[in-house]
């Protein structure tokens, strides 16, 4: 895969539950990509202040200065003078990501999008599923469950709340795989 866009920019999604790393492999990409001394800028979904206002911060506590936006009406104009634009927790956004999105790669941007595919229920998480079919390239991380050992691919709520947005990290969720995943707990 080309660092930089040549001809065309393409879109790269990276998706999973919580705790598989899908933070730490954006940082990662948008790390090369300054290394290669490319244009680079990252971009968060403002509701996401678990660490930081204004920085991407990984589990791990590696971080990234980003702009944090509250509508995806506003990525637009503030990346389309980048090389690489980084995304995170994309299913916080709205349906219109996936066009802006799809704008960035024809201006060839290189769009590397980061979220979770599934919510707490098991069901499709915001525009991430049309994301993930406009994608160039796809990746699906997996984490390990927090019962068994097992490869997880499940997020499950161990907080009460039941509204589909619930910003927490371990106090709140779990990584499940498919077996030890209980959608009873979670309506």
């Amino acid at each position: 895969m080309h660092q930089k866009p040549i001809q065309n920019g393409w879109i790269e999604v990276i998706c999973g539950s919580m705790f598989c790393g899908k933070t730490e492999e954006l940082l990662k990409r948008l790390r090369r990509a300054e290394i290669a001394n490319l244009r680079v800028k990252a971009f968060k979904a403002k509701v996401d202040n678990r660490y930081s206002k204004d920085k991407i911060v990984s589990h791990d506590k590696n971080t990234i200065n980003s702009i944090p936006l509250a509508y995806s009406s506003e990525l637009f104009d503030l990346a389309n003078q980048y090389d690489v634009v980084g995304i995170d927790e994309a299913q916080f956004f709205d349906d219109d990501l996936v066009n802006i999105c799809k704008n960035l790669a024809k201006n060839k941007t290189r769009v590397i999008i980061a979220g979770l595919d599934k919510d707490y229920k098991g069901l499709p998480f915001g525009p991430m599923p049309l994301i993930m079919c406009e994608a160039d390239y796809l990746d699906k991380l997996s984490a390990i469950c927090m019962k068994c050992g097992k490869d997880a691919s499940y997020t499950q709520r161990i907080a009460t709340q039941t509204e589909q947005i619930l910003i927490g990290e371990a106090d709140a969720y779990e990584a499940r795989c498919r077996n030890c995943f209980n959608l009873q707990k979670n309506k």
